[in-house]
């Protein structure tokens, strides 16, 4: 009797939430689930309304700039939120399939205000099939690698994303420098992987008394807070910058980075893309397909990846030039659960020795008028496609004309006498070496384009006329 006594002392409380049946749990539930749905309804009355009132411009009556800015003020929201509902409201009108979905609570406010953002009339139906069943977060991925009907239309983006790229480093007033800039995917990803890089260095050979230590007058706050002192953002941030620092460093001493205590390998850009996307029958049809409809009304296929490490989409194109120069490594995936199913190993498509044999043969940028020292291997018959990686199908071109030979759609072949010849959008080919421009007397030239499409200036066949205009290299 006395050992039951004991065993019911030493039995521990149950949980709070265990003295309620799970017929309690189950009916708080339903609760908080409907009224999340009657929220998104409201929100969707809401928007129906914003849109109504940017029609009549009745913020102007209110004397405000905008609509956006009205909301703010008069019903106490975040700006950037106030802008992101009216968005959302106007982009609702010509959207009727979303409209209805978020009316009668089918997706939520998050997911809608989402698929707003790249849904047009002709291809909702199809977001709002793949939206079905997915998170948010998810439903985000998918909005981000979402593109419109045409590998053209994918590649005046990439020119335009490009076209966009900018950094700047400018003296402040008090003597220190401000960084501004705008980078493309690649750039940006190649960038952070070098910053974490060298910011780990810094931070593996840190010491007491390191300038990443919290300030004094803050220690007891971080120590309220149980942080680390040495993992605050405000320290972090400060090791980014000197991290940035020594790379710089680092590229003007030309030292190669081999300090021990972080692995290179933990920061090499990765680059996540399909293999059909990187032959070239995929290049030319739509983005996401092999040149094959999908059978739907909205003619598409399922997206092909192509990706950076961090979700961020880069084209095609732009894969199939880091490729060519790159080490991969295969990977075999169930098709619909993407689970790896067997990796081989990392190999380089470009070996040590081919490269030397490259920058001995070539010397820098073969590209007519460059010949710039720092460059990528280039396969003119991509691997892919079924191109051997050898010192007959591979080239050295710079980063400029290794993108414009890829994103740029020129074309590149290697003449009988092992010279090379780029051919531009227009058909015009510009040819290495000592070359002249060579006319046709006017009376001999035609008024318009010739049968080939080309420009009327280009005389002979493909690879003997030289184009009436330098190459820009």
């Amino acid at each position: 009797m006395a050992q039951a006594n004991a065993l019911e002392t030493d039995r521990k409380p149950e949980e709070p939430w265990m003295e309620h049946s799970v017929a309690q749990v189950t009916h708080l539930e339903g609760e908080i689930l409907d009224l999340a749905v009657a929220i998104d309804r409201a929100v969707h009355r809401m928007l129906v309304l914003i849109a109504r009132f940017e029609a009549l411009r009745g913020w102007e009556l209110a004397g405000f700039a905008s609509c956006a800015h009205w909301l703010a003020a008069r019903a106490g929201m975040d700006l950037g939120a106030a802008r992101e509902k009216v968005r959302t409201a106007l982009a609702l009108t010509r959207l009727p399939k979303t409209s209805a979905a978020l009316a009668s609570g089918v997706i939520t406010y998050s997911i809608a205000r989402a698929l707003t953002r790249v849904a047009q009339p002709g291809d909702e139906e199809e977001l709002l099939r793949r939206a079905e069943g997915r998170t948010t977060s998810e439903v985000e991925h998918l909005v981000r690698g979402w593109r419109l009907a045409s590998a053209e239309d994918e590649a005046k983006r990439e020119e335009v994303r490009h076209e966009l790229r900018c950094f700047s480093v400018i003296p402040d007033l008090d003597g220190m420098y401000r960084v501004h800039g705008r980078l493309t995917p690649e750039q940006g990803a190649m960038l952070m992987r070098a910053i974490e890089y060298m910011g780990d260095l810094l931070f593996r050979e840190g010491t007491p008394g390191a300038p990443y230590e919290t300030p004094k007058e803050v220690e007891g706050l971080e120590a309220t807070l149980g942080r680390s002192k040495h993992q605050t953002e405000a320290a972090a941030a400060r090791r980014r910058a000197d991290a940035l620092t020594l790379l710089a460093e680092r590229a003007m001493s030309g030292d190669g980075v081999s300090d021990s205590g972080a692995s290179a390998e933990r920061y090499q850009v990765l680059l996540h893309v399909d293999l059909e996307a990187l032959t070239e029958r995929a290049n030319e049809g739509p983005v996401g397909s092999s040149g094959r409809s999908s059978g739907r009304s909205s003619g598409r296929s399922p997206v092909l990846r192509s990706m950076l490490a961090d979700n961020v989409r880069v084209s095609q194109e732009t894969s199939r030039r880091r490729c060519c120069d790159a080490s991969v490594v295969p990977v075999i995936e169930d098709p619909k659960s993407r689970e790896i199913l067997n990796m081989g190993q990392r190999i380089r498509t470009v070996s040590p020795a081919l490269r030397r044999a490259l920058e001995s043969r070539d010397q820098g940028c073969r590209f007519p008028g460059c010949g710039k020292r720092y460059t990528e291997a280039h396969h003119i018959h991509h691997w892919a496609d079924g191109g051997e990686t050898s010192l007959e199908n591979c080239v050295l071109l710079c980063r400029h004309h290794h993108r414009l030979v890829h994103e740029g759609r020129w074309k590149m072949q290697r003449g009988a006498d092992a010279k090379f010849f780029f051919v531009d959008p227009r058909g015009c080919v510009h040819g290495e070496g000592a070359w002249k421009i060579r006319r046709r007397p006017r009376e001999q030239r035609p008024e318009g384009p010739t049968s080939t499409g080309s420009d009327p200036a280009c005389t002979g066949p493909p690879l003997e006329r030289q184009c009436s205009e330098p190459a820009r290299g």
